[in-house]
């Protein structure tokens, strides 16, 4: 069967809404349910991922109610969640995978995480490696990937640990797990790397440090302290948004509004490589909302150049 191809004639213009971002969405569900007290999150992104999240937290016990475009979060604090009846299923969810081993592996109960037959094949070793190293226990087959059982009832103890490889996952289960541990756990990052989650526990009153440490960033989590409930309202993920404004910047005579967008620096390499095209691109009305910067961007049709980037840039164009 072929397929044809329409022919572009007519420009974009108009206000465009985006989605919730989806790396805030996962973390603000995980966050809220271990904090003491009920959260408000508006404009949840209701993706399988993030629903595959939101499952296995009400697996795990937690009171989650879902009002109008408005999701409720009843936590009891970090040792409310409680023990599932059966495996827990991260569909093919990268995300919740990591996130959610290092938020269990510091459980005083077993777990056991599947996913589908693509998430199954993954490697899970990135994240099981320095949670071994803080105590945790696990059960597991060929090159540590799923399903994998977590023992529990471990005493987790603060680590030192440097990511040579890049990754918000890998640090934000790190990160989780620790938050249960007695005394600092220290993560040197080298490469920068999305900071959702250290923003996310910052606002919701954690023990969290962050230092610059020549290029390095040093992340310094002090445990056992609970967390306070806060209300989220998520801002448009910028990983959407950059569809419409490349289809915007290549469609003559388009002009684009797209409202709300986070503008965490850690996502907008895209931006930064643009601005370097010479992209007509402009950002009103900054402001933060949940410790996160967030903007409305406006964008039109543009003769673009070509450039040189720096390696440095690459991971946060993903």
């Amino acid at each position: 069967m072929q397929i044809k191809s329409l022919p572009i004639n007519k420009p974009l213009s108009g206000k465009i809404n985006i989605p919730g971002d989806k790396s805030i969405s996962h973390r603000s569900v995980i966050i809220s349910s271990i904090s003491k007290g009920k959260s408000i999150i508006t404009n949840l992104l209701e993706s399988e991922d993030v629903q595959k999240t939101l499952n296995i937290l009400k697996e795990l016990g937690v009171k989650i109610q879902k009002k109008q475009n408005k999701y409720i979060i009843n936590g009891k604090g970090l040792y409310s969640l409680k023990k599932s009846k059966k495996k827990l299923y991260l569909g093919n969810s990268g995300t919740s995978a990591r996130l959610l081993i290092g938020l269990l592996s510091a459980q005083k109960f077993q777990s056991t995480f599947t996913g589908d037959k693509s998430l199954n094949k993954r490697p899970m070793d990135r994240i099981i490696n320095p949670l071994i190293k803080m105590g945790a226990k696990f059960k597991y087959g060929k090159n540590k990937k799923l399903p994998i059982k977590i023992l529990g009832g471990q005493t987790l103890k603060p680590i030192k640990y440097s990511l040579s490889i890049p990754s918000a996952q890998i640090k934000s289960g790190i990160i989780l797990a620790s938050l249960y541990s007695k005394g600092k756990t220290i993560i040197i990052e080298k490469n920068q790397t999305r900071d959702h989650t250290e923003k996310l526990l910052k606002f919701f009153n954690s023990n969290i440090i962050i230092k610059k440490l020549n290029k390095n960033k040093k992340i310094i989590i002090k445990g056992k302290k609970e967390l306070k409930a806060k209300n989220i309202i998520i801002p448009s993920d910028f990983s959407s948004a950059s569809f419409f404004i490349i289809a915007a910047l290549i469609i003559k005579d388009s002009k684009l509004t797209i409202k709300n967008v986070n503008l965490n620096k850690t996502r907008t390499g895209l931006h930064t490589a643009l601005n370097k095209m010479n992209a007509n691109i402009k950002i009103r009305n900054k402001r933060n909302i949940n410790g996160e910067l967030v903007g409305d961007i406006y964008v039109s049709y543009s003769r673009l150049k070509g450039c040189i980037l720096k390696k440095d840039i690459s991971s946060l164009m993903i």
